[in-house]
């Protein structure tokens, strides 16, 4: 079975890249939802919240397309790391984290509106810190642009000389986990949309 139009509801160009690497042909349409924090739910279920959020808006004025929505948060046990609003705040950040492991999770959601069907899923990555002096830390920052990058560091820009080891998905880690969005995709091409949402781990 054929996919219909695919659209990708983000303008991350991390997201776009690694969605080259499962598909050639999609769209972009940057989805204008807030992303929400709520103390009340895990770290899972909150990614999964937001990327719903975030598809569904795009969703609703493309109810024809196959739009996948996903959002990627940093947690240390259950303290959200978010975007750093400057580089003092990433510095702390990376400081916080050094030495320890923390997860990167990325929620996904695949939603086509007028069948009335979701995929919704999380996968979570283990990341491992190296200790980090603070010299080595704003040597580090001096590296890369970490304002609009949760956690305040990315992977694929110089990642070794902060990150000790990783356990599961790296492309999740930089915001998109390809092998399990292709698998998703597969699935959709392989059996016609059938109602109603269905979570993974």
């Amino acid at each position: 079975m054929k996919l219909p139009t695919l659209i990708l509801a983000s303008a991350s160009p991390r997201r776009v890249e690694l969605l080259r690497q499962i598909v050639t042909a999609f769209e972009v349409v940057p989805s204008g939802a807030a992303e929400i924090a709520d103390d009340h739910l895990s770290p899972h279920e909150l990614c999964q919240l937001n990327a719903h959020r975030k598809a569904r808006a795009v969703a609703q004025r493309f109810p024809d397309a196959l739009v996948l929505g996903a959002d990627t948060l940093v947690f240390l046990a259950r303290e959200i790391f978010g975007k750093p609003a400057n580089r003092a705040e990433a510095q702390e950040m990376i400081t916080r984290l050094q030495g320890r492991t923390h997860h990167v999770i990325t929620g996904v959601s695949l939603m086509h509106l007028r069948a009335h069907h979701e995929r919704i899923f999380a996968v979570s990555t283990a990341v491992r810190f190296r200790p980090l002096p603070a010299a080595q830390v704003r040597h580090y920052l001096s590296q890369m642009d970490p304002l609009d990058k949760a956690g305040g560091y990315a992977i694929q820009e110089h990642g070794e000389l902060i990150i000790e080891e990783i356990s599961g998905s790296y492309s999740n880690v930089v915001g998109l986990p390809v092998e399990r969005v292709r698998e998703e995709l597969a699935r959709w091409r392989s059996s016609a949309p059938a109602r109603g949402a269905d979570e993974g781990g």
